[in-house]
């Protein structure tokens, strides 16, 4: 079901555990409108497959993922629909991932940016490449950090180091962000699939009811912030997202300068 059904992601299966690999290699795991709206039903339907007790979310190509597509984003600004529609998928990709009973290990091989670190520390285990980066760059083009980031970030790291990463836009690489427990652990290259496969396979023949229950009480709180977190991010972003700034960010993306903000 799950293969027939999505372009963006293609799936494997061994036992009881579940591989998913974020499948754009071609445009480095760049989130367009489409890998939006398929991202928005993913975990919903993983938490349904009656097949998989354990989900591995890995990146095909060098990037794990490099955040939101130009066009997409522009198009948001023209388009109050398709911008009033992207948030409702955006509140439903983080909600699905809290509330996916099953335990999702994250194998963050390159870069995660944006989007792409917001899935990756939504998930419940994540380890790293310990040379990756992890940014959420939105204030640097003009955004809010509504799609997860004011969320997930103060709920690792607490408020002080959150506001600095999330206020800054600057990146941390992996080994950093599991000295500070943002992720849970970071290894060298050559020992990534080996680490990811230990810790999937100890779950995967693990008790799989006291595992879920366990991942459900864990995330109760994080699915309760969301509700309100999201909701208020997700406003605010909707503004910031008609701001001069971040129809300048994104002129200037395109146009390879530095963007001018206003300071007003």
């Amino acid at each position: 079901m799950l293969n027939s059904s999505y372009d963006y992601f293609s799936f494997r299966r061994d036992g009881n555990i579940l591989y998913v690999t974020i499948d754009n290699a071609d445009n480095h795991n760049r989130v367009d409108a489409a890998m939006h709206k398929e991202l928005s039903r993913l975990f919903y339907e993983i938490g349904e497959d009656p097949e998989s007790d354990v989900v591995v979310l890995s990146a095909a190509g060098r990037f794990f993922g490099v955040g939101g597509d130009l066009n997409y984003m522009r198009d948001q600004i023209e388009d109050p629909n398709i911008f009033h529609r992207s948030v409702r998928e955006a509140k439903r990709i983080v909600y699905s991932m809290l509330e996916c009973d099953k335990p999702i290990v994250c194998r963050v091989h390159g870069d995660a940016i944006g989007l792409a670190a917001t899935m990756a520390l939504a998930c419940d285990i994540v380890i790293a490449d310990e040379a990756v980066t992890i940014v959420d760059p939105h204030v640097r083009v003009g955004l809010v950090a509504g799609d997860g980031g004011a969320l997930l970030w103060p709920a690792m790291i607490g408020y002080a180091r959150a506001k600095y990463y999330l206020l800054t836009g600057q990146p941390i690489l992996g080994k950093e962000a599991a000295e500070i427990g943002l992720i849970a652990k970071a290894v060298s290259a050559g020992e990534l699939d080996a680490e990811v496969e230990k810790v999937a396979r100890h779950m995967a023949t693990g008790p799989t009811k006291a595992l879920r229950f366990t991942k459900s009480t864990v995330n109760s709180e994080l699915q309760r912030a969301a509700h309100s977190i999201m909701d208020i991010g997700m406003a605010y972003e909707a503004v910031s997202g008609r701001t001069y700034d971040h129809d300048e960010a994104i002129r200037a993306f395109k146009e390879k300068r530095t963007p001018a903000f206003r300071q007003d």
